[in-house]
């Protein structure tokens, strides 16, 4: 659960605050009432300087960041962008949200974009890619910037499951054109709910801010009434309470990857000796965020059995599979119709999906609980 488990008094004080300042939780404007303290603002600030990036634009969600990321790229109806048929589902909404086709790839046995179908789906039509960090773990992204490079293609990255997580020295999220984070209740860090869209790019940022509430320039020497219209946008601003608690949980981050690093290690350690699973493929070990432990059983029929007996010791799984049906494109057929391919499955990724089991890593975590899911996959 990640930051989740560490909410405490420092939350609680820093929203206390922002209520006796004046009760301002819009992000914009009131600067006398507010005494010209801006939270939001200081949360991009300390983010940009911890993840790497010149910029960073809080927003209301990770869905609103993949969203605004797109509308920065200037994505639109007619374009296509590739993405990988393991993720969360808002990924592939926030592409039709755009206008654009969601073209569907499959994975490879780190359960992010295979580079090799990314590469056989791109079209005259693609117009960006997608690769998502899945469960905390980062993709192959020197192959992936490589092919997006030969074909002109910018590289959003979903970083929204893996805040912190690293590849080769640098954080997710920071490696293509404009990258995204998700602060809901389960990631790595809350702010209950919440995203940032992180980027180097001045002009990207600048659009991404400008869509991200109602087209506003945000002019410093005009009131907010009179301030000039980038672009056509919506509203997907974060609020002040949301700035204020993003603020103490990433001075918590580090430590939450650390202990989620350690537990990870110890269960994975305990059962490491088994032949008859198989750990999934992580491309930079060293910069796994730790928050799953994911495997591979020789079947689909072994990795019933185990959840089953997961289940009955009280030990629940992360996604997979309890919750594929939100993560797997191969069951979303209520967008029948709208992405790409249609109706074929995705048998790599099926295939791999319908075999692995994915054990949620806390950050509190007794001896006994780690030797109790060590034991469980034992029996």
């Amino acid at each position: 659960m990640g930051g989740s488990e560490l909410i405490g008094k420092e939350e609680e004080q820093a929203l206390v605050e922002i209520i006796e300042r004046g009760g301002i939780l819009l992000r914009y404007g009131f600067d006398e009432k507010r005494r010209n303290v801006f939270k939001v603002a200081e949360f991009e600030k300390k983010f940009a300087e911890y993840i790497g990036t010149k910029y960073a634009l809080a927003v209301s969600s990770g869905s609103a960041a993949v969203r605004v990321a797109l509308a920065a790229l200037g994505i639109g109806p007619g374009d296509e962008v590739i993405t990988q048929g393991f993720t969360f589902v808002a990924t592939v909404e926030a592409i039709l949200e755009s206008g654009a086709t969601p073209v569907i790839a499959e994975v490879d046995k780190s359960l992010n974009l295979d580079p090799e179908d990314f590469r056989a789906k791109i079209t005259s039509r693609t117009k960006a890619v997608i690769p998502v960090h899945m469960l905390g773990a980062p993709a192959r992204m020197d192959e992936i910037t490589e092919i997006a490079r030969e074909h002109g293609l910018p590289v959003l990255e979903d970083s929204c499951q893996a805040c912190g997580s690293s590849y080769k020295g640098k954080k997710t999220g920071t490696l293509g054109a404009i990258g995204c984070y998700s602060f809901d209740y389960v990631k790595t860090i809350t702010t209950g709910e919440g995203g940032m869209v992180v980027t180097d790019d001045e002009d990207l940022y600048l659009r991404a801010s400008y869509y991200h509430d109602h087209g506003h320039e945000h002019r410093t020497d005009v009131p907010r009434g009179k301030d000039s219209k980038g672009m056509i946008g919506f509203n997907y601003r974060m609020n002040e309470l949301q700035g204020a608690l993003g603020i103490v949980q990433l001075g918590r981050l580090d430590y939450v990857l650390s202990q989620q690093r350690k537990n990870k290690k110890q269960i994975k350690d305990g059962i490491s000796s088994r032949k008859d699973i198989e750990f999934r493929y992580l491309p930079d070990e060293e910069g796994d965020g730790g928050d799953t432990l994911i495997f591979f059983l020789e079947n689909s029929e072994k990795a019933q059995e185990l959840e089953k007996i997961l289940t009955e010791k009280g030990i629940g799984t992360k996604i997979l599979p309890s919750a594929m049906d939100w993560h797997y494109a191969g069951r979303w057929h209520h967008m029948k119709g709208k992405i790409k391919p249609d109706g074929e499955p995705l048998e790599k990724t099926g295939e791999l999906l319908n075999r692995a089991i994915a054990i949620p890593i806390s950050v509190y975590m007794t001896q006994k609980e780690i030797q109790k899911i060590i034991d469980a996959i034992a029996k």
